[in-house]
């Protein structure tokens, strides 16, 4: 069929993935594309940073991209830790132990304990229980 080349070509062309919606007990991809974009949470940060500084956009789009890779290894890692250990949700443990797999040392070290400060302090802001 002539459509789904075209179809084909098009999807190469934006390199995002398409959702998977679930109708009427089967899984089906729609035609909607998402694709996280952090530009503004980029901005924001660089500003905390460096508010002097600016950044063009083709930069903005390279983070983004290494951003949205990370994402995805650390997801990908802790979806398989969690399947190993017979759970069927991915938990902060889950998280952590993937950051400590795929990060170098130093720098696994340092994220669990920004993301082990940020869970505290969230938990202090909402008053709720998340197990760590």
């Amino acid at each position: 069929m002539p459509g789904q080349a075209s179809a084909v070509r098009r999807y190469k062309q934006t390199n995002k993935k398409p959702v998977s919606v679930k109708t009427k007990g089967r899984l089906t991809r729609s035609s909607k594309m998402v694709k996280e974009m952090y530009v503004l949470y980029l901005y924001k940060l660089l500003k905390q940073v460096h508010p002097d500084l600016g950044i063009s956009s083709k930069a903005v789009s390279i983070l983004n991209s290494f951003v949205n890779a990370l994402f995805e290894k650390i997801a990908a890692e802790a979806g398989r830790l969690s399947f190993y250990s017979v759970r069927e949700s991915i938990t902060s443990r889950e998280v952590q132990t993937a950051v400590r797999i795929l990060f170098p040392e130093n720098m696994a070290k340092e994220a669990v304990m920004v993301g082990t400060s940020a869970v505290d302090k969230y938990k202090k802001q909402t008053n709720t229980t998340i197990a760590l």
